[in-house]
């Protein structure tokens, strides 16, 4: 007799734009599955965001963002609510991006101000780059099993209009070690980090929910092949991290 789910967990992508987003997105469903099995919860993955409302949302006590975020007014309504009435989230990688003017402006203050309390996208590194990630709080659930420093998979690092060390709620709990600076390989030089403070994990303690900035495939643009060169979980120290989050989340 199997043993029942204890909790149910569903994923959120749009899988259309990038191919470095939409390689993740494919691992992530993959992997995801997988360790479902492994931790004895439920793995669900929808493509469809109208979905995106109070009926579906009820059956899942926690929803990730792999890749986009939800753009209808209803759509939005349903996921603060969800989020409000104590639903859990893990967000990743582009699921924070806004940046006014652009095909993903920043038109939600909930969500980019409140929630994540980033505020819009500043600008990122190049070429998608291993760093060395520094714990910033422990003991946490999500970093329990964490180094005090590890090397991460290659990812493109996004930095963000607000100062996360200035929001009373923010927990901020992975951020770019300096020994990784400098940081990209550019070739415009902007895209190269030498310096400065960068969070890359972080929680809401209003909220029950995690953002997690990697989730960027390095892929073979410049030969032409779209050949993946990294895969995010294929780094064994980081994907530590994504189980403990979802069994902290997942069960109240």
């Amino acid at each position: 007799m199997s043993q029942q789910p204890a909790f149910n967990v569903i994923g959120f992508y749009t899988g259309i734009n990038d191919r470095a987003h939409v390689s993740y997105v494919q691992e992530a469903n993959r992997w995801l599955a997988e360790t479902a099995a492994k931790h004895n919860f439920h793995y669900d993955a929808t493509n469809d965001w109208r979905n995106m409302n109070p009926q579906f949302l009820s059956r899942y006590q926690v929803v990730l963002f792999l890749d986009t975020r939800p753009d209808s007014a209803d759509q939005r309504k349903a996921f603060e609510q969800y989020m409000e009435n104590g639903g859990a989230w893990i967000g990743f990688h582009f699921s924070a991006f806004a940046l006014t003017p652009s095909g993903y402006p920043q038109n939600w203050d909930w969500y980019h101000e409140r929630f994540l309390g980033a505020g819009q996208y500043k600008g990122n590194t190049w070429r998608p780059t291993s760093a060395v990630l520094k714990v910033e709080n422990r003991p946490h659930p999500v970093t329990q099993h964490l180094p005090d420093t590890f090397r991460s998979a290659p990812n493109e690092w996004y930095s963000w209009q607000h100062d996360l060390r200035d929001s009373a709620h923010i927990r901020i709990l992975l951020s770019i070690d300096k020994s990784s600076f400098p940081l990209g390989t550019g070739p415009k030089q902007w895209e190269i980090w030498h310096s400065g403070y960068y969070p890359v994990v972080w929680t809401n303690t209003r909220y029950r929910m995690l953002y997690v900035n990697m989730g960027h495939n390095d892929i073979d643009y410049e030969g032409k092949t779209n050949r993946e060169l990294s895969l995010t979980f294929a780094n064994v120290l980081q994907q530590r991290m994504v189980p403990d989050a979802l069994l902290w989340l997942g069960k109240k």
